[in-house]
C-alpha cells in the first residue's frame, strides 16, 4: 500500500504566509521560511508553496522566496501561483521547486499542461483545479483568478483532461469549502478521484485529522492542510499519528 501524504501549504503574498476563506480576507499568518522548517521537522511529507495574489495581479511568482524556502528544505517543494509560461517554470524549478503547480494558464490554454509535461516531466507538472458548486445545477464547476471568476468550465471533464495531457497530480480545492474548516468537499473529492488516474490532492476545509480521514477515505492519495498547522491547532506529527490509528498507511 503507498503511504498517503500529509501535506501543509504555504499561501503566501508579499513575502508573507497569509490565510483567509474561499481566498478573500487574507490574514497573516507568519514567516515562510519559519513556517517550511518548522513543517519538515513536524514531519511534513511535501510542502506546497502559492503565491495567492501572483495571478490577480499579473505578475510572476517571486523566485526570492522560493529560493528562501528552498535553503531550509529538503523534503519536495511544490510551487504555483501566476505560472504562465514554460519558460517561468523552469525558472520555479532552477529557483528549488520540485513540482510546479498551474491553474489559471492552463485554463485559458490547455495545451500548457502538455508543454510542461512534456519539458519537464509528468512528475513536475501539478495542475491546480479550484472548484466551486454551480449556482444553476448540480455538479462543479472551475473558478480561476484565486476564485473571482467562474469559468462554466465542468470540473470532472476538466480534471479527467489535465490527467491525459500529462500532468502527474492534481491539487483539487473546494473554493466552497476553502478556509471555512467544515471538512472537505467528499462529493467533489470521489467524483474526480473516480475519474482520474493520477493521484489526486485534498485541499480546502480542514480543521481536525478527522477530516484528513474521510478525504482519504473518499479517495485522495494526499491531504493539504494550512490553518490548522499555521496556528498551531495540530502538528504534522499529530495528524499522521491519527491517520494511522485508523489504519491509514502514513510514513512516519
Amino acid at each position: 500500500m503507498l503511504a498517503h501524504r500529509v501535506i501543509p501549504c504555504l499561501d503566501v503574498k508579499d513575502g508573507r504566509v497569509v490565510k483567509g476563506v474561499r481566498f478573500q480576507g487574507l490574514t497573516d499568518a507568519g514567516d515562510p521560511t519559519a513556517a517550511a522548517t518548522r513543517y519538515e521537522a513536524e514531519g511534513a511529507d511535501e510542502l506546497v508553496l502559492l503565491d495567492v495574489s501572483a495571478t490577480p495581479e499579473g505578475r510572476g511568482h517571486a523566485l526570492d522566496t522560493v529560493r528562501a524556502v528552498r535553503a531550509v528544505l529538503s523534503i519536495p517543494l511544490t510551487v504555483g501561483g501566476g505560472l504562465r509560461t514554460v519558460e517561468h517554470a523552469g525558472a520555479l524549478l532552477d529557483a528549488g521547486a520540485d513540482k510546479v503547480s498551474v491553474n489559471t494558464a492552463a485554463v485559458r490554454d490547455p495545451s500548457f499542461i502538455d508543454r510542461v509535461a512534456t519539458r519537464f516531466g509528468s512528475q513536475c507538472a501539478v495542475v491546480a483545479i479550484d472548484a466551486a458548486r454551480r449556482l444553476d445545477g448540480p455538479g462543479w464547476e472551475v473558478v480561476v483568478h484565486s476564485g473571482h471568476e467562474r469559468t462554466g468550465a465542468d470540473a470532472i471533464a476538466w480534471a479527467r483532461e489535465c490527467a491525459a495531457r500529462g500532468s502527474g497530480e492534481l491539487l483539487l480545492t473546494s473554493w466552497d469549502k476553502d478556509g471555512t474548516k467544515s471538512g472537505y468537499d467528499l462529493e467533489l473529492l470521489r467524483a474526480v478521484s473516480s475519474a482520474v488516474n493520477v493521484p489526486v490532492i485534498a485541499s480546502g476545509g480542514a480543521a481536525h485529522p478527522e477530516h484528513l480521514i474521510e478525504a482519504i477515505e473518499a479517495g485522495a492519495s494526499a491531504v493539504l492542510a494550512a490553518s490548522i498547522f499555521h496556528y498551531s491547532e495540530y502538528t504534522v506529527g499529530a495528524v499522521k499519528a491519527a491517520l494511522a490509528a485508523r489504519g491509514i498507511e502514513v510514513r512516519r
